[in-house]
């Protein structure tokens, strides 16, 4: 099989899945900038936004790769209020 690389400039949805989920920290100290730095550095996607307290941090990421996205925040703390969108078919008309 071959793969074309993306190119996000040109390609809306070059990052098909709209993540998104709240994170209630273990570790107080680890902050979002913290967060986002890790997420930009190891999983590919755009539209980051990592935000919150000393308690909770909401994160938005479009990704093709979700999974990875889960599998770090569970890492950092509980994760809850997980939402994944396709957005092509949102475009379409179709469920989510």
């Amino acid at each position: 099989m071959n793969f074309t690389p993306i190119d996000a400039e040109d390609d809306q949805f070059a990052y098909r899945y709209d993540t998104q989920m709240l994170i209630d920290r273990r570790d107080k100290d680890l902050d979002e900038d913290e967060i986002a730095d890790y997420i930009t550095e190891n999983i590919e996607g755009n539209s980051l936004i990592a935000a919150g307290d000393e308690e909770m941090v909401k994160v938005h990421f479009h990704t093709n790769e979700p999974w990875k996205l889960l599998e770090y925040c569970s890492s950092i703390g509980e994760i809850y209020d997980i939402v994944v969108e396709d957005m092509i078919r949102q475009s379409a008309g179709l469920q989510g």
